[in-house]
């Protein structure tokens, strides 16, 4: 890659990112710009730096990679992002292509992969590793998937709650009145038929919005 690819990595944990990194400078052409920690700061830098591509983890706090990838595509035109992540189910495919998605690269990928994806993404193709394009397959084989039982914003408190945020510090986060998010709360409660807090912490984790402890 002649002109340079400028590129953000997002990933909760250090040492992942460390190596990320030494991959990604290893490429010709391509520079590592920012990266960030969990999803809202992924969205922020992407805001600010306009990098050509965002490599993602999933499973991040506050805001997860799928919510921050269907942020980036719907706020951020031009930025694509690279789903990384030890995820590999059918779920997992199925939201990521969903939110907007240009890759999907399991985590035990071959280094040669990330310069493959980054290839591919930049000519404005989508790139799946092995074990996800499987997946893809079976998806569509099956056809479009029922809609989204919450949306985007509830799908964000949910995450939040789950993670053991209260009322006022999801108010405060997503700056919001208190009674917004306990309006929220409720509409994702009647939605989901869920009546108390540990049942929405089962179904965050079962739709891979925080991983169990």
């Amino acid at each position: 890659m002649s002109v340079e690819t400028r590129v953000i990595l997002a990933d909760d944990h250090t040492l992942v990112r460390a190596g990320l990194r030494s991959l990604v400078d290893s490429l010709s052409g391509v520079a590592v710009v920012g990266e960030a920690t969990n999803g809202r700061e992924a969205l922020s830098l992407a805001a600010e730096l306009r990098p050509d591509v965002v490599f993602m983890d999933i499973n991040m706090p506050e805001l997860n990679g799928l919510e921050a990838t269907e942020r980036i595509s719907r706020e951020i035109p031009g930025v694509r992002v690279i789903i990384l992540s030890m995820l590999g189910s059918e779920q997992y495919v199925e939201q990521a292509l969903r939110s907007g998605a240009s890759a999907y690269l399991m985590k035990d990928a071959e280094a040669c992969e990330l310069e493959l994806a980054l290839k591919a993404v930049m000519r404005g193709d989508t790139y799946l590793s092995p074990a996800a394009a499987r997946h893809a397959t079976t998806l569509a084989m099956r056809g479009a998937s029922a809609p989204d039982a919450l949306t985007s914003r509830q799908r964000e408190i949910l995450q939040l709650i789950a993670e053991g945020s209260t009322t006022k510090d999801i108010a405060s986060k997503l700056d919001l009145s208190v009674r917004t998010v306990e309006t929220h709360r409720m509409q994702i409660m009647d939605r989901l038929q869920i009546r108390d807090v540990a049942g929405l912490v089962r179904y965050a984790i079962r739709m891979g919005l925080i991983q169990a402890e």
